[in-house]
């Protein structure tokens, strides 16, 4: 079984990045962490460690709340 929270990270991240129109390679690039990863923690395959959110967070110039709203 899925867990809804990590859907729900995963929707904020696609949604911001995708907002603040910036491919995955240029994250990828900016944080270290290769596209193949990224689209699989956009995708809700992977759980990143908050260290990777927060990374993912600075990389799109927002607060790291924003990746994490509606996450109960």
């Amino acid at each position: 079984m899925r867990d809804k929270r990590i859907d729900k990270l995963a929707a904020n991240i696609r949604a911001e990045r995708n907002r603040k129109k910036i491919s995955q390679e240029e994250i990828s690039s900016i944080i270290g962490l290769s596209t193949r990863s990224l689209s699989a923690i956009e995708n809700g395959w992977q759980t990143p460690s908050i260290f990777v959110v927060h990374d993912i967070a600075r990389a799109l110039d927002i607060d790291i709340n924003v990746l994490l709203k509606d996450i109960d």
